[in-house]
């Protein structure tokens, strides 16, 4: 009996059923990117993990600090000051002894990138909001390479999905984010794109999101919300068991409103009412940005 026979008779028994024999031997063949091992995309790893996709590639510069306790699943008492990447690898075997780690603690530039996405399937965004820039880069890279690129992000007591085909609508053509562009301009383009209704504006306190010190409020629901809505996919997309939708679909859910969009949004960041609700978040950021200075 070969390895990973043993490991769908026992540690991952209960995926089959909802998994085929074969689809779960597809996920322990396959790889996956996560870049950001924090709220989001600690959780991405380790759901990934449980549903049995066998070699990660995790790439995360950062320690874990105290304020991390609240939604970041790899944060506890016993793994503060540590390199979230490497505990994150640490989780993964864990769960799957034979599952293949590699790990990026610098984090990712463009001179590591592609090494970063070499061979794998499907790249997953786990980076902070504000970190526009290296996001648009791996984007960007992923579709030079043929890989599909899903990011989820958690907004309130929600999370939004959104999946890049490498032969679909593009990163900067969805967000209409530019490097024509400043920091900001795009930032509010991508916060338009993200949440083209949004929800969580109605009970979230604007005053607590700083974008000079590129902070702003997250919780654990949300995180989870969206490691389930990103793993699902990832399984369609590995498995090739469901269409997946692309952008300029999008989904968005609000928990704490009840809140369920399936949306297409037409011509992407082009859209005339994205324009408009980018401009308004744009005004909102700048706004911020002088009440913090």
């Amino acid at each position: 009996m070969i390895a990973s026979d043993l490991l769908i008779n026992n540690e991952f028994s209960r995926n089959i059923g909802l998994l085929s024999i074969d689809q779960q031997r597809q996920l322990l063949n396959s790889r996956v990117a996560v870049v950001g091992a924090g709220g989001v995309g600690g959780l991405h790893i380790l759901t990934l993990a449980r549903l049995g996709v066998g070699a990660f590639h995790i790439a995360d510069p950062d320690i874990f600090e105290a304020a991390n306790i609240s939604r970041q699943f790899g944060a506890s008492q016993k793994t503060l000051g540590r390199n979230k990447a490497v505990v994150l690898a640490e989780m993964v075997h864990d769960i799957n002894p034979q599952a293949e780690v590699v790990i990026f603690p610098e984090g990712i530039s463009a001179d590591n990138a592609d090494r970063f996405l070499d061979n794998c399937q499907v790249l997953v965004d786990g980076i902070d909001f504000f970190a526009l820039e290296i996001r648009r880069l791996l984007f960007c890279r992923a579709r030079e390479n043929g890989i599909y690129a899903i990011t989820c992000a958690p907004l309130g007591f929600g999370s939004t999905l959104q999946v890049f085909a490498p032969n679909g609508m593009n990163f900067d053509e969805y967000f209409a984010t530019s490097d024509k562009l400043t920091f900001t301009q795009n930032l509010a383009a991508f916060a338009a794109g993200l949440a083209p209704s949004p929800y969580h504006i109605k009970y979230m306190d604007l005053d607590k999101v700083d974008i000079s010190k590129q902070k702003g409020p997250a919780v654990a629901p949300a995180c989870t919300l969206a490691a389930s809505l990103l793993s699902t996919e990832v399984v369609k997309i590995i498995t090739g068991s469901q269409k997946v939708c692309a952008v300029p679909h999008y989904i968005q859910i609000d928990m704490y409103r009840r809140k369920l969009k399936k949306g297409y949004l037409l011509w992407g960041g082009k859209n005339p009412l994205q324009r408009f609700k980018t401009w308004l978040i744009f005004r909102q950021f700048c706004k911020r940005l002088e009440d913090h200075s």
